[in-house]
């Protein structure tokens, strides 16, 4: 038996939305143009997700969506919109379509061309799929190629398919259903579409794929505020609430039963989440940052130990405040940003996974992050964690840079690590010690080599007679007690000066523009030098 296999080919785009306006990547990769006909509030919450290749987008009274795959018919008011998943075919010119959606007013026919194209030719009608009249031709013909299509997301017109909320801000794919909820005035409930028909929102008892909301399924309503719709893979999905966490297992409307995670952690907002390439969940609440693996639903805290007071530290309101994470794939490493709306300011942490560290950074104002995606594009180049920025630029992180573009110029990176502090007398806690000498390698090759330099850095010398008031004097800017600054890679001549002390830290920075740095190795000599006085 002889089987026909016609490969299509993947394509992805990318959706961004700002200034009020909706813009998409079309056939030429990296490039964005605007998506016409489509009208966003960005000065109001806004949340994307794709299905069925569309982008939908939830925006308060606003729900739109940006289409890639179908052509679109033009056509007069008709009396009957054809039905979903018929056929409809033109006179003459053969050319047929799966229908996929028919706007309100019964003017625009979007479907999957199957065969042939379509034509505005006079006489060419188009008949199918109980649509009437009959003898309408095409006034307009907008093939897939020219996608993507922007459009109300409404229900299929008929009056048998329900309606949306008449307010929502949340929304996601879950088990082929489009899910919505964040409806301020009923926080509690969401809504779900039939299965791969987000344009149907109206409940049918006894049917496994229907339409289903909290208020008709045996799972009912969240007991919590919701403010993020997380879809777990396809076994679960999360309830990220104001003060808790729940999650549906399976379907609500084959018996999908609600379960806490946690009656005492919430979510922070809509895009305070992410998943790792394992498919670990990570989440930002009031607790700071915590994981749930995949397979599992138990809440695991991962900055408790780290930075026990983060969230009383950072004193970020959802009112005033966006929290994103993004996972970067190349870096193994969880990006947590954390954004004051008004000015982009903001205080940002990369969570390295594997060594389970968090360091601290801070961007540009104008590289405040209000939102993030990691976007495996077809073009390799293109594939990276991108950051959506308050003064409406997409940007990501380019190893090969060394200063932060803020749109018109660049702007230095200051950057600092203090190095673990060292205990020069271990054995007696009234010992002190004494660092004879130091030495630094540099990361780079030899002069000319294939390896990478490393630019200059400077190195500082604290001691104190107990931790905590070594860290104070570093956090605060104190004046160290030994400073040096190195250029070139490799080792560097020996450091001999003397520093006598309980702990010892070392401070290595650089906030020269055009400069980046790296370490090899640091190495320092000391020994006891008797009791602190």
């Amino acid at each position: 038996m002889a089987v026909s296999i016609d490969p299509q080919e993947s394509n992805m785009h990318l959706v961004a939305v700002g200034n009020n306006e909706v813009f998409a990547e079309g056939s030429v990769a990296g490039t964005l143009a605007q998506v016409a006909g489509l009208a966003v509030d960005t000065s109001d919450n806004l949340n994307m997700f794709s299905g069925l290749q569309k982008a939908f987008i939830v925006n308060g009274t606003n729900f739109k969506i940006v289409d890639f795959s179908n052509t679109k018919l033009t056509v007069n008011a008709l009396t009957t919109a054809p039905t979903r998943g018929s056929t409809v075919t033109q006179l003459t010119s053969g050319a047929t379509m799966i229908v996929d959606f028919v706007n309100t007013a019964k003017t625009k026919i979007y479907g999957f061309t199957t065969s042939g194209t379509f034509v505005t030719t006079g006489g060419y009608t188009l008949s199918g799929g109980g649509m009437d009249p009959t003898t309408e031709v095409p006034s307009a013909v907008d093939e897939a190629s020219t996608a993507p299509h922007g459009y109300d997301w409404t229900v299929y017109p008929g009056g048998a398919s329900g309606s949306l909320p008449a307010k929502a801000y949340l929304g996601c794919w879950y088990r082929g259903r489009a899910v919505i909820s964040g409806n301020p005035n009923d926080p509690h409930q969401w809504y779900m579409s039939r299965q791969l028909h987000p344009f149907d929102f109206a409940y049918v008892a006894g049917d496994a794929q229907s339409p289903v909301a909290g208020t008709n399924a045996s799972a009912g309503k969240v007991g919590d505020i919701v403010r993020a719709l997380i879809p777990f893979h396809d076994d679960f999905m999360i309830f990220g609430c104001a003060s808790s966490m729940h999650y549906l297992q399976g379907d609500p409307a084959v018996g999908g039963e609600l379960h806490s995670v946690d009656d005492f952690s919430g979510i922070f907002g809509a895009h305070s989440w992410c998943f790792d390439k394992k498919g670990d969940l990570y989440v930002f609440g009031a607790d700071g940052l915590s994981r749930i693996r995949k397979g599992t639903m138990f809440l695991e805290n991962l900055s408790t130990l780290s930075l026990p007071t983060l969230v009383k530290d950072e004193a970020a309101n959802p009112e005033t405040h966006r929290i994103t994470l993004g996972y970067d794939f190349g870096r193994d490493a969880v990006q947590i940003c954390i954004t004051l709306l008004s000015d982009g300011s903001n205080s940002d942490y990369y969570f390295d996974i594997k060594g389970m560290g968090f360091f601290p950074e801070t961007y540009p104002n104008e590289c405040g992050v209000y939102s993030q995606l990691y976007y495996p594009s077809n073009v390799a180049a293109n594939s990276d964690l991108l950051y959506g920025c308050k003064d409406g630029y997409i940007r990501k992180f380019d190893d090969s840079k060394k200063d932060d573009d803020i749109g018109a110029s660049d702007q230095l990176i200051s950057s600092n690590v203090l190095m673990p502090i060292r205990d020069l007398d271990e054995e007696d806690g009234d010992g002190k010690g004494r660092m004879n000498s130091l030495t630094l390698e540099t990361s780079g090759g030899g002069s000319g080599g294939t390896f990478t330099d490393t630019d200059g850095v400077t190195l500082d010398v604290h001691v104190g007679d107990n931790a905590e008031t070594l860290v104070e004097k570093v956090r605060d800017g104190d004046t160290p007690i030994i400073t040096r600054t190195y250029s070139g890679p490799g080792r560097q001549k020996r450091l001999r000066d003397k520093a006598s002390g309980k702990w010892l830290g070392i401070v290595l920075k650089n906030s020269t523009v055009s400069e980046s740095w790296s370490l090899s190795k640091l190495s320092i000599n000391s020994k006891l030098a008797g009791r602190i006085k």
